[in-house]
């Protein structure tokens, strides 16, 4: 096959490529500039897409003995990414950017423009498995649990999983380095890049603070009693206990929790772990990675990028799917993504719009 391999200037895209390489294929590789100041977007092990990555990816390249390119989609990562992010922080909810640059950028953008230039398909570093059966390609787990990546490839079509590899889901991490070791890649204890690549110093509510400005509000209880003060409701997220700063203490104690975020009314809405729990949600925006749901799923769900599986019973009504939970869940934020998974394969995902919450039924 002639394969796009997305590299990065990290040793797991290295990696990826050069298995691709070695396994007989037809490999190019292609570095994505996806900032539109490639200076500002890595600081030590945070952020990504700086000229130093794109020359550590080249020298990879070299190395593996592919042809390589740059494809400038800074433009693109921008308008279908940052601006969202942006967004919905700004509406109360908490979005997931790189679920949605998997969407939007690598496996729009890049496998169209790769099939357009007559590649068969697009590999890339992401820890992840796709296994082939007779109706089709599945996307499973990776069999290293701490670094897969399933839950932010829910995402993908099976169109897009027929053009996809994932050459690494079978290989524990500490394995990958000892190959690019082995494979002379001078990548091979680069650190791994983590939080949000567009955010290079890990301050997303500072990051949001310049984006939108201050807004200052009133950080409330259940009941609607005054606790506190913040400067931007775009500060916080569903489940954060950290960082609150409230002056009065809770009667039992207790640590209290963000519950709800109402940019209109600019409140915060905060209460103890128990008012957290939740019954069921609501998602949208659903993307089924093999066939749509015909009947009522009893599976596992994911709800956040590190997050635990769940027990749940799902089901596909209009455009929306209802969830609900075997077990109160905590800390369900609108905006992530509800991953559904059946064993180790991942049926689909979907936007979480709102939550049902135990305490509204007392």
């Amino acid at each position: 096959m002639r394969v796009l391999a997305a590299m990065s200037g990290g040793v797991d895209s290295a990696v990826a490529a050069a298995r691709m390489a070695e396994a007989g294929h037809d490999v190019v590789g292609v570095h994505l500039a996806l900032s539109r100041n490639p200076q500002s977007y890595r600081s030590g092990a945070r952020g990504c897409c700086t000229i130093e990555d794109s020359r550590d990816a080249r020298r990879a390249a070299d190395v593996i003995g592919i042809p390589f390119y740059i494809w400038d989609l800074a433009e693109r990562f921008h308008a279908d990414v940052v601006e969202p992010f942006v967004a919905e922080y700004a509406a109360g909810r908490t979005p997931n950017p790189c679920l949605r640059c998997n969407e939007k950028v690598k496996f729009s953008a890049v496998l169209e423009r790769a099939l357009a230039l007559d590649f068969d398909a697009v590999a890339t570093g992401h820890y992840a498995q796709i296994v082939e059966t007779a109706a089709g390609r599945e996307l499973h787990r990776a069999v290293d649990p701490a670094k897969d990546q399933s839950y932010v490839l829910g995402v993908l079509t099976q169109e897009q999983l027929k053009h996809a590899f994932f050459p690494l889901g079978d290989t524990p991490k500490t394995e990958i380095r000892a190959e690019a070791e082995r494979r002379g890649l001078s990548v091979a204890a680069k650190p791994d890049s983590h939080d949000i690549c567009f955010i290079a110093d890990g301050n997303t509510p500072g990051f949001l603070a310049k984006q939108l400005g201050e807004s200052p509000g009133d950080i409330v209880d259940a009941q609607g009693n005054k606790l506190g003060e913040h400067k931007g409701t775009h500060g916080f997220t569903v489940g954060q206990r950290k960082g609150l700063k409230i002056g009065t203490p809770a009667a039992d104690g207790k640590p209290r929790f963000v519950l709800d975020i109402s940019p209109v009314e600019r409140t915060v809405t905060v209460g103890s772990r128990a008012e957290l729990a939740v019954e069921s949600l609501t998602a949208s925006n659903p993307r089924w990675c093999g066939p749509v749901p015909t009947e009522t799923l009893h599976v596992k769900a994911q709800l956040r990028a590190h997050g635990e599986e769940i027990a749940v019973t799902a089901r596909l009504e209009g455009d929306q799917v209802l969830v609900s939970f075997d077990e109160p869940a905590d800390a369900v934020a609108p905006g992530q993504a509800v991953v559904l998974y059946d064993g180790t394969r991942v049926i689909g995902s979907a936007t979480i719009d709102s939550v049902e919450r135990a305490t509204q039924k007392v």
